[in-house]
């Protein structure tokens, strides 16, 4: 039998603090959410004395999470402490990674034949230079002002308009922009009879899911530019950009139909903290009963939550990348 463990460091002006008293840990990570979240709730008493950890652990302050079986500890998140709350007899320790320190304001500016690197390059020299910028999805822009905005909102309309994947790998201190479902971080293994506690997955064929996605975009000219993809006659769906340039809208349409109509799994699977998986994963699924539903399928979130009970792990599974 496998003994769940963890280890908490925080770190403030160059201080370590090893947090001793844990209730629970929960963390969740998507490729849909610009931020990973954790939450660390502890006791608000022990032995009928209060914690008080407010000289260790502020806003701000740096927090590694790792947690595990035995002896052997996985790195489970990265962050900064956005805040510290008393709730029902508990604290909360809110935490939130590298976007925390993305939450500042950028200078106002109007870029002109720019693109989705160039833009996200801006935000990574004002905010912390020390940043890596790993992208490839440069979808081009016309024009592209920012007005009185903080990194992080220009960061969400990125990726509401041109639907890619923006995420940070904050120990790496990488900022990462990439097309839907196209990053690989790694490969698990997981079979309906043997490694799945629970699962609640259900399967959705392309060939039921008939979708049509029109881009619209406005140009300098004031001329609105669109492109259609998908099934004539299906659910119509219509995104309203920026002024993309004409030869990315299809890049987008393309890649928002992706995301409604390709062979899926819809729902989630509850694991044991082993194997390891993070968001961007590959997951391959095995099912004895239903072979036709075996494949591969891109990892979209996954949740973990760990106490003295134990692990666990929900991972959501999105779209089927291969037989």
């Amino acid at each position: 039998m496998y003994n769940i463990i963890w280890d908490i460091k925080f770190k403030t002006d160059g201080t370590t603090y090893s947090l001793q008293t844990v209730s629970s840990i929960d963390i969740e990570c998507s490729v849909d959410n610009l931020a990973d979240t954790a939450v660390i709730t502890l006791p608000e008493a022990v032995m009928n004395q209060v914690l008080n950890i407010g000289n260790e652990v502020a806003r701000g302050s740096e927090v590694v999470i790792k947690a595990g079986y035995d002896k052997t500890l996985k790195t489970e998140f990265v962050g900064y402490v956005l805040d510290v709350v008393s709730n029902d007899s508990s604290l909360k320790i809110m935490c939130e990674d590298a976007l925390f320190i993305f939450r500042k304001a950028v200078k106002d500016v109007e870029l002109k034949n720019t693109n989705v690197s160039k833009i996200a390059d801006y935000l990574v020299k004002q905010i912390d230079p020390s940043f890596k910028l790993v992208c490839d999805y440069d979808i081009a822009y016309e024009k592209f002002v920012i007005h009185q905005a903080t990194a992080f909102d220009v960061l969400k309309k990125l990726a509401e308009e041109t639907k890619a994947n923006i995420y940070f790998n904050t120990e790496k201190k990488e900022l990462h922009i990439h097309p839907p479902y196209l990053e690989k971080g790694g490969e698990v293994i997981y079979s309906m009879q043997h490694n799945i506690e629970k699962s609640s997955l259900e399967f959705k064929k392309a060939l039921d899911r008939k979708i049509e996605v029109t881009v619209e975009s406005t140009n300098l000219s004031g001329k609105v530019e669109s492109y259609t993809a998908g099934t004539t006659g299906g659910d119509k769906v219509t995104l309203k950009v920026g002024s993309v340039a004409k030869a990315d809208l299809k890049r987008i349409a393309d890649a928002e139909l992706i995301r409604r109509s390709a062979d899926m799994y819809e729902g989630a699977i509850d694991t044991w903290l082993i194997p390891f998986v993070q968001p961007t994963y590959t997951a391959k699924i095995k099912d004895e009963d239903y072979p036709e539903k075996d494949g591969k399928y891109y990892v979209v979130g996954v949740t973990t939550s760990v106490n003295e009970g134990g692990g666990k792990r929900t991972v959501k599974l999105g779209v089927k990348v291969s037989v």
